[in-house]
């Protein structure tokens, strides 16, 4: 039932047709409103993410896009619309693909019977400044649950020149631990198997937000030269789906390729870009392969 855009003011059921009109964007007819209780004018877009939106025909080719490897300019040159319009757009379908992920979630309350979950690291402009991305899946239907992105001081041999170059760098990798837990955890059964590796942090995290599910803890293993580094050398791999999709995300998200040059600039555009990617990973590419 169709009720008055207005809802703060008005919000009321009594509404009519009121005639049409034409979006040349899409080619398409829109069917507009009027509510006999406040005499309020509305179509069927109003109030939508895409309400004065140019270019909708856009959108799903720059997804397909932005999943497949392809930078931001590149795909502005390919679709021949300005950068400007794909960085406007990159924000759009994040806010779509959240909302959908969210409904997403809501469905596997509880049907998660196995989790594995681990960092991937990147970089934010250069490798003296390391970006965190905790990453949880389903390991039994391959589902991404979540992926959290967060700044982290530089380690190793850098650490030093990191230092004396941009200062102190701040640690986000507990807070993004928590808000990866904290998004999916209603996700999984009470008699799920919780796996990952040996990182000093992640048990008391299980055991805050996954009480009584039984946690393995696998030692890690050196990155083989095949799957960005993220598959490993060793025949069996415990955590094999996690460190799978990990290497699908770095060769279907352009700026976590290694040794590339499209960087991330900023961490929240990236944070964007993953959650276009766990959309389209969960609702359509999954779906191909069922």
């Amino acid at each position: 039932m169709m009720i008055c855009s207005r809802k703060p003011l008005c919000g009321k059921p009594s509404v009519i047709k009121y005639g049409r009109f034409y979006r040349r964007s899409e080619s398409r007819w829109i069917q507009r409103y009027r509510c006999k209780s406040c005499g309020s004018h509305f179509s069927a877009a109003t109030g939508t993410l895409e309400f004065k939106q140019h270019k909708r025909r856009e959108n799903l080719p720059l997804l397909r896009l932005l999943t497949a490897g392809v930078s931001l300019r590149r795909s502005a040159f390919i679709l021949k619309i300005d950068r400007r319009t794909v960085d406007r757009k990159l924000v759009y379908l994040a806010k779509k693909a959240r909302q959908r992920h969210q409904d997403f979630l809501l469905q596997l309350k509880n049907q998660v019977t196995s989790m594995q979950f681990d960092d991937l690291i990147t970089n934010e402009h250069t490798k003296m400044k390391p970006l965190t991305v905790s990453i949880a899946v389903d390991a039994n239907r391959r589902f991404i649950l979540s992926a959290k992105v967060g700044r982290i001081p530089a380690f190793g041999l850098l650490a030093e020149r990191s230092r004396a170059k941009y200062g102190r760098r701040e640690n986000d990798h507990k807070k993004t631990l928590k808000a990866m837990f904290k998004e999916m955890h209603t996700t999984i059964s009470a008699q799920a198997l919780i796996q990952s590796d040996e990182h000093q942090r992640y048990p008391e995290f299980v055991e805050c937000y996954l009480p009584g599910r039984e946690y393995r803890r696998h030692p890690g293993g050196r990155g083989a030269i095949v799957g960005q580094g993220e598959l490993k050398k060793k025949k069996y791999d415990p955590i094999f789906i996690l460190n799978h999709t990990c290497a699908m995300l770095r060769a279907g998200v352009n700026r976590l390729i290694r040794k590339t040059w499209c960087t991330t600039k900023k961490p929240e555009r990236l944070q964007m870009h993953l959650d276009i990617y766990i959309d389209f990973y969960n609702r359509l590419y999954l779906a191909t392969k069922s």
